[in-house]
């Protein structure tokens, strides 16, 4: 599984990070930044999560 963020559309409003902050993190600066682009499969539920709760869906998860 690969996580892909499409920086155009993201707005950095950090309910990713919230449901994984493992993966994402918004840091100072209001920037997004993808802290493990190839998380475990046993973290998928919560990366379907993050990309489905994406108010900008900007967030994809790849096999």
């Amino acid at each position: 599984m690969r996580i892909v963020v499409d920086y155009d559309l993201c707005e950095s409003n950090a309910i990713c990070m919230q449901i994984a902050p493992d993966v994402f993190e918004v840091r100072d600066d209001d920037f997004l930044y993808v802290l493990n682009d190839a998380p475990d499969e046993d973290r998928r539920a919560a990366m379907d999560e993050a990309a489905q709760r994406c108010p900008k869906q900007a967030i994809k998860v790849e096999d």
